[in-house]
C-alpha cells in the first residue's frame, strides 16, 4: 500500500451518541463502513464507541447484529460507555476530584448487576443542552466518591481511559489518539478537550438547513447553530458532499479543515445469471420517517398506475409513519399496486427485481441508498434536494423539484414507458456508483486524517 493510502500511525475511534442497526437508518450503516475503511487503510483495531444509556442487553444485541451483518470484524470493536461504567467506576474516577452531587439538581443512580451503586448522573428534563451542563457526575470508587464535570467530563474520562489502554499496548505514552465524532452533540461536548495528543475529527451526516431545507441562507437554529459555533475547533471536518461543504464555507467560513469524504457502499457480486427485472416495478428503500416524504411517492402513484396499469411500488423500510402511510395507500385506492413490506435483509434481491429506484426525500446528507441502488444497475428517480442526490445520481437518473408530486409522477411514467431510456440510464448506473466504493473513497479519508494528525491540535493550550 502506498504511503498516500496509508493512515498515519495513531489510534482511531469512531464515537456516536447511539449507533444501532434498525434504529438509526443509513447512519448505522455508514459508521461501521468507516470503521472498515480505517482498518483497510492501516488503522490498528479501530473502535466504534457509543454513549447511549440503554440496557447492556440491548447493546449486546446491537453488537451481535453488527457482527452478524458483516459490519464489524468482531464484537470487541463495539463498545459503550455505560456498559463499561457498570463494570466499576474506578478507571473513570481517576480523572475526577473529590466532591458530591451538585445542589438543586435531580440525580439517578446507576447500579451494577448486583445492585451496587456505581454512579450518580444528573437529570435535566426537556433540556436540549443537557450534555453541556456542568452539574457534577458522581462516580463511586473504592477510595471514595469522585466527581467529573458534567457528561462532557464523563465522556472525556472514558476516552482518556481508552487512549491510555492503547498507548500502554503500543508502549508509547505520546501516541496520537484520533476521535472521529459522528454526532454533533458529541462534538459539542468534546471541544474543551485540550490534550495535545488528541485530534478531533467531525463528520456530517445530514443537512444543516431548517425546513423546508432548500434555502442556503435560511437562519440556522438549535443544535446546528450551536455546533457551527464550534466549527473551527476540530482538526478536520468531513462533509459527505461538495455542495454542503461549499455552502457552509461561503456562509460561515472554512477554517482550512474542510474535506469531502462520501460515505461508502460495498457492492455485492453480480449473480452468475441475472434474474429478469419487472419492467414496471419501482422500489423504495428508506426509513418511514418524516424526512423521507414517502407520502409524496404514494400521492404520485394514482397517476402512475393510471398511465401504466401494471406498475407496482414496493416500499422497504420501517418507521413511525408506517400506519399513516398505509392509511394513505388505502385512502387513495392503490392498495393493489403499493406494498409496504417493512424492513428487509434482502436489499439486493429487491433491487434486482425492479427497474427503477425512487426516493422522494425532503432533504439528505448524502443519500446512501441511491448509491446502493445504482450499484445494482437501477436507474434513479429522485427529488433534487440538498444535499446528495445531484452528486450521487449523475447521468444515471432523473431529478425532479422537491415536493412536486406531479413532476414525480411524470418522471416515473416517462421512464416506465421508455425501455430504451431505462436501459441507457442503467448502463451508466454502476459506473456512477463506483465513486462510492471503499477503494474510491479511502484516499479522501486518509487525506483528511493525515491533515488532522500532521498539524498541532487546534484546542491544545
Amino acid at each position: 500500500m502506498s504511503s498516500d493510502a496509508q493512515l498515519p500511525d495513531a489510534d482511531y475511534v469512531l464515537l456516536g451518541s447511539r449507533i444501532a442497526l434498525g434504529l438509526d437508518g443509513g447512519f448505522a450503516v455508514a459508521v461501521p463502513a468507516r470503521l472498515r475503511l480505517l482498518e483497510a487503510a492501516g488503522a490498528r483495531e479501530p473502535l466504534m464507541l457509543s454513549v447511549d444509556g440503554q440496557a447492556p442487553e440491548a447493546h449486546a444485541a446491537q453488537r451481535q447484529a453488527f457482527v452478524d451483518g458483516g459490519h464489524v470484524p468482531d464484537a470487541s470493536r463495539v463498545r459503550n460507555l455505560f456498559d463499561e461504567l457498570l463494570t466499576g467506576g474506578d478507571r473513570l474516577a481517576r480523572a475526577g476530584r473529590p466532591g458530591e452531587p451538585t445542589p438543586g439538581v435531580a440525580y439517578r443512580t446507576v447500579r451494577d448487576a448486583a445492585g451496587r451503586a456505581i454512579a450518580e448522573l444528573p437529570v435535566f428534563e426537556d433540556d436540549p443542552q443537557w450534555h453541556l451542563r456542568d452539574a457534577n457526575v458522581v462516580v463511586h470508587a473504592a477510595d471514595g466518591d469522585r466527581v467529573l464535570r458534567g457528561f462532557r467530563g464523563l465522556y472525556i474520562a472514558w476516552l482518556e481511559a481508552i487512549a491510555d489502554e492503547r498507548r500502554a499496548v503500543a508502549g508509547d505514552p505520546e501516541r496520537l489518539f484520533v476521535v472521529v465524532c459522528e454526532s454533533r452533540q458529541i462534538g459539542e461536548a468534546l471541544v474543551g478537550w485540550d490534550d495535545p495528543r488528541v485530534r478531533l475529527v467531525h463528520t456530517i451526516h445530514n443537512s444543516h438547513l431548517p425546513a423546508p431545507h432548500d434555502d442556503p441562507s435560511a437562519p440556522v437554529t438549535g443544535l446546528w447553530e450551536r455546533w457551527l459555533r464550534t466549527l473551527d475547533t476540530y482538526d478536520a471536518v468531513v462533509w459527505p458532499t461538495a455542495a454542503q461543504r461549499d455552502e457552509i464555507a461561503e456562509r460561515f467560513g472554512d477554517p482550512g479543515t474542510f474535506h469531502v469524504v462520501p460515505n461508502t457502499i460495498e457492492p455485492a457480486e453480480e449473480p452468475a445469471v441475472a434474474a429478469p427485472r419487472d419492467p414496471h416495478r419501482v422500489v423504495m428503500l428508506n426509513r418511514l420517517a418524516p424526512q423521507k416524504r414517502v407520502d409524496l411517492a404514494v400521492r404520485a402513484w394514482p397517476a402512475v398506475v393510471a398511465a401504466v396499469p401494471d406498475a407496482h411500488l414496493d416500499v422497504y423500510g420501517d418507521g413511525p409513519l408506517r400506519d399513516e402511510l398505509q392509511a394513505l395507500v388505502d385512502e387513495l385506492g392503490v392498495t393493489a399496486s403499493v406494498t409496504l413490506h417493512g424492513a428487509t435483509s434482502e436489499r439486493d434481491a429487491a433491487f434486482d427485481q425492479s427497474s427503477v429506484f425512487l426516493t422522494s426525500t425532503a432533504f439528505e446528507g448524502q443519500g446512501l441508498s441511491i448509491a446502493e441502488a445504482l450499484a445494482r444497475g437501477l436507474p434513479v428517480v429522485s427529488t433534487d434536494v440538498r444535499y446528495g442526490p445531484r452528486e450521487a445520481v449523475g447521468d444515471a437518473g432523473v431529478l425532479v423539484p422537491p415536493g412536486d408530486v406531479d413532476a414525480l409522477a411524470g418522471a416515473l411514467i416517462d421512464l416506465l414507458r421508455d425501455d430504451a431510456r431505462r436501459a441507457e440510464l442503467s448502463a451508466h448506473a454502476r459506473a456512477v456508483a463506483a465513486a462510492f466504493t471503499p477503494e474510491a473513497v479511502q484516499p479522501a479519508l486518509v487525506a483528511a486524517l493525515r491533515a488532522a494528525t500532521e498539524r498541532p491540535s487546534r484546542r491544545a493550550r
